[in-house]
């Protein structure tokens, strides 16, 4: 059979599993599924976006019968191109799944545990659970984005939360392909739903099954019981948590596509009160000693301590105001719908050979509009080079307060007691800092090559964390923006290169300055296509995807069919 003729076989099944405009083909029509929102794109034979479970089922029948490769995707946030194709080299079409329109939340036990389908996004979850007094594993960050429960599971990523730790769980209802190439549906969500695929995902989708049902998971976690204790542990000369890190490594939890999860069962949170203290320094050693008190010292370990370099306070005042003033204003539910808007606009400027017209637009309309910062938080800016955003419970804020003036009585630096809305901005400010490097770029596109953006998860006895790059390094960077999630030492750190300059020898050369400082890279988004797995990562993908279906190329390992040409590249 030609190879027309297969493509077009395969695109008539498609057509009747999900209907005829729910299946997109054409560069126009799969411009912002196929190509990452920082990194990566490639061409795809069709975009299909399945409504219901059984939908989904029957795509990933046809597509596995037609032999084609399947990329799963839902909110395309990632950094590292992990849910895009990558290149046109896969030796067989490529179907990518967006799996946004498969929205769906279960609360179980009154909302203490629940059930999320692949398009639940954290925003929504968040949401959910708000009126119960409980939140999800994530409230902030990755939500003011539109980014997807699933996808957060499948990258371990988050952990911002210290007490919470990165996105994990055991209980999980996923399908995958065998050796064999046969396609299974696997329920491990502790829930008795019945017995062949059509039966469980439909049970599923309408929530028809009783507390009787549900099964006590049998011993499996529905959230990671081991991070707090870990992160404790000031002095140990390992990260504290990293996508690879093979004890996070469980089915669906940092599969990173290489199953697709129809479901996953996973914990709540009870919510507190909080405070925000919002402090400053000129010396690194002054923020070790407050980080080690904050997770050594106090019974309870502080909600989320993040961090913001000058020089990145700097660009996302400038160039992730728009997305501040967004969810400022508008709040993170319309997020999702203005970045689709955007993408669409982009699209239809590049067409016309007007790259980044949208962006430069947005910045000029911005830069009219009036300073959206604290005061308080600009005057420290003046004053310090490194700022800390600590945010504790309201149970603990009163001995955090004597803490820090004893502290400070002592040390260089200072601290200030956020009002409410103070805080709220504070944390909203190191968040659009995220966007800001992607901004930067569109807007100067004649002096940027391009960025290179590290997560990166330092040993948890690092003293050093503060890069120092060698000066010919240094030379090639217009800007450094280091932000990150302080208390466990996971540092995001965005490279803006000059002109001319080659981006992938300067990560490169991050890399190698990396290991020999005992880091973990990435730290919570998944490999992609930009990083090389290692060895036991690699072997961890080979189990559950034996055939290599799902997400091929992932980590840089091979992209062809049953894993042929595999050398797994190790760093």
């Amino acid at each position: 059979m030609s190879t027309q003729r297969s493509h077009h076989m395969l695109l008539t099944t498609l057509r009747q599993a999900v209907g005829r405009r729910h299946v997109l083909t054409g560069d126009k029509a799969t411009r912002r599924f196929r190509r990452g929102y920082r990194f990566g794109e490639g061409p795809v034979l069709a975009v299909v976006r399945p409504g219901t479970l059984l939908e989904l089922w029957r795509v990933l029948e046809a597509a596995v019968q037609g032999g084609a490769a399947i990329i799963l995707q839902a909110a395309n946030t990632g950094l590292t191109g992990g849910s895009t194709p990558d290149g046109d080299d896969y030796g067989r079409p490529v179907v990518l799944v967006s799996t946004l329109r498969l929205a769906g939340i279960q609360l179980l036990d009154g909302g203490r545990q629940v059930v999320c389908l692949p398009g639940a996004t954290l925003d929504r979850l968040e949401q959910t659970l708000a009126p119960l007094g409980r939140e999800p594993h994530s409230v902030i960050g990755s939500s003011c984005i539109g980014a997807s429960v699933l996808g957060g599971i499948c990258n371990n990523s988050g952990g911002a939360l210290v007490r919470r730790g990165p996105a994990y769980t055991e209980l999980a209802l996923f399908a995958q392909v065998d050796a064999g190439g046969r396609l299974q549906l696997v329920n491990h969500l502790g829930i008795a739903l019945g017995d062949g695929p059509e039966e469980i995902l439909q049970r599923l989708q309408a929530g028809d099954y009783t507390p009787a049902d549900i099964g006590s998971s049998d011993g499996r976690a529905a959230s990671d019981p081991h991070y707090t204790a870990q992160v404790r542990e000031v002095d140990a000369p390992t990260p504290a948590r990293f996508n690879a890190d093979p004890a996070r490594h469980y089915e669906a939890s940092g599969s990173a596509g290489k199953l697709a999860v129809f479901a996953v069962r996973l914990d709540t949170f009870e919510r507190e009160a909080a405070e925000v203290f919002y402090i400053g320094s000129n010396r690194t050693d002054s923020l070790t000693a407050i980080r080690r008190q904050l997770l050594t010292g106090f019974e309870r370990l502080p909600i989320s301590g993040e961090y913001i370099h000058r020089d990145a306070y700097d660009i996302g005042e400038r160039y992730g105001k728009d997305v501040f003033l967004l969810i400022d204003r508008l709040g993170t539910a319309r997020v999702p719908a203005a970045f689709a808007w955007k993408s669409r606009v982009d699209g239809w400027c590049e067409r016309l050979g007007l790259r980044g017209a949208t962006d430069r637009a947005l910045q000029a309309l911005v830069g009219l509009l009036p300073a959206h910062l604290p005061p308080r938080m600009g005057q420290f800016r003046q004053r310090y080079a490194h700022h800390l955003l600590l945010k504790v419970s309201a149970q603990d804020a009163a001995a955090t307060e004597a803490w820090l003036q004893g502290f400070f009585a002592g040390h260089e630096g200072g601290f200030f007691r956020c009002t409410a809305e103070e805080g709220r901005k504070a944390f909203l400010h190191r968040f659009a800092i995220a966007s800001a490097a992607v901004r930067y770029r569109e807007a100067h596109r004649d002096t940027v090559e391009d960025i290179v953006a590290l997560d990166i998860a330092l040993r948890r006895d690092d003293r050093d964390w503060f890069e120092q790059l060698p000066a010919d390094l240094d030379a090639r960077l217009l800007h450094k923006l280091y932000y990150g999630h302080f208390l466990c030492h996971v540092f995001h750190q965005d490279y803006i290169a000059r002109k001319g300059e080659d981006p992938l020898a300067i990560e490169h050369a991050m890399w190698a300055l990396l290991d020999a400082r005992g880091a973990e890279y990435p730290a919570e988004h998944n490999v992609g296509h930009l990083y090389p797995a290692k060895p036991a990562l690699a072997d961890f993908y080979r189990r559950l995807d034996p055939s290599n279906t799902f997400n091929p190329g992932i980590g840089k390992t091979s992209r062809q069919p049953g894993w042929t040409g595999c050398d797994c590249a190790q760093r």
